[in-house]
């Protein structure tokens, strides 16, 4: 029989990609390190039920907050990597949450050591689409066999390999033809990867691929692609891409599973909130936690090459999606901009 480990990756490999899953539950795994072990349990989904439960499991340990580096720096704590706050027990699921995505915080902040683990947890949570904020303890002295079913322990360097993982796993799953309004034929394949992303190449006529095909590297956006939201131009972009990929003879969409500039769809929506409020889209994000961008541009260059792409003509705004799509190793030959109208809701 066949090994295990080498048919479906290394032990480490699937740990984290168990913990990926316990974390999207909102479940605490153990994350080990050369410094010691913590458990951590995002917050994103911690309510009292659970937070008294975490609390129990920790015991004697005193659960304290990790946060990210940019939400640490608006709170006033400067910081290039992962804090930890300490949290008293009297502090409820609800006051943490407003700890980590609210905009003003009327507390006084204790800062304490993260942890050699809490980069590698971060990393976890973001995957796992929740804010990158977790309740962490010290695990020296939880075992295997704590909890029930036992807790996942997983390895902080196998956490890194997830995403590069995630990206080399990914696969065709499915194809079809399909016909678009304004006589548009379309091919659309899907792809989906190892930890459940599914991203979408919408391949419009018959591109040449002897030649810089026009692509558009699109970042879902329900808000704005389907319901038409003002907040944002990503709609009008990804409708005007189709007329244009049409214009010069055939193209492809990358549809990416990226919501919220890789955010995701909970996390773009409590930035929107923040919004309400003055913020822009980068300071939003910033308050939650999160870099200005979070996308990864490796699955676009692995779609590209399954689809047989290595040289493209990127039609977006933004030029820093060449010199980050070059890197992955594809072609860029150039960009074409997207013109669409500005409204009062998204001038800012």
């Amino acid at each position: 029989m066949q090994n295990f480990s080498t048919s479906f990756g290394s032990a480490g490999q699937i740990a984290a990609e168990r913990a990926l899953g316990e974390f999207r539950s909102a479940r605490p795994v153990i994350v080990t390190s050369a410094g010691g072990c913590v458990i951590a349990v995002p917050v994103d989904g911690l309510d009292e039920t659970r937070w008294t439960l975490f609390r129990r499991l920790c015991h004697p340990a005193q659960p304290h907050l990790v946060i990210a580096a940019p939400r640490a720096r608006v709170l006033g704590i400067e910081a290039a990597g992962p804090v930890g706050i300490s949290i008293s027990d009297r502090v409820g699921a609800g006051e943490i949450l407003a700890l980590v995505a609210e905009r003003r915080i009327e507390t006084n902040l204790v800062v304490v050591q993260a942890g050699p683990a809490a980069n590698a947890a971060i990393e976890l949570t973001k995957l796992a689409q929740r804010l990158p904020a977790l309740m962490v303890a010290d695990g020296a002295a939880i075992t295997v066999a704590s909890g029930d079913p036992p807790l996942i322990i997983v390895p902080d360097n196998a956490v890194a390999q997830v995403r590069e993982a995630a990206i080399s796993s990914t696969t065709i799953a499915a194809e079809a033809h399909i016909p678009l309004n304004g006589g548009l034929r379309a091919r659309f394949v899907i792809f989906r990867d190892a930890i459940g992303g599914t991203s979408i190449a919408v391949v419009i006529g018959k591109p040449d691929f002897a030649r810089p095909v026009p692509v558009r590297m699109h970042s879902a956006c329900l808000t704005s692609d389907v319901f038409e939201s003002r907040r944002c131009d990503c709609g009008d972009q990804l409708r005007l891409t189709l007329g244009r990929i049409n214009d010069q003879g055939g193209g492809i969409i990358l549809y990416l599973d990226q919501e919220g500039r890789g955010l995701g769809l909970s996390s773009m929506i409590r930035a929107y909130h923040l919004q309400d409020t003055g913020l822009d889209t980068h300071e939003a994000n910033a308050m939650l936690g999160f870099d200005d961008d979070e996308r990864d541009y490796g699955i676009a260059a692995r779609m590209l090459h399954m689809l047989g792409c290595t040289r493209v003509l990127l039609l977006t705004n933004d030029p820093a999606k060449l010199e980050r799509l070059a890197q992955t190793g594809i072609e860029v030959s150039g960009r074409l901009a997207l013109q669409v109208p500005v409204n009062p809701d998204n001038r800012r």
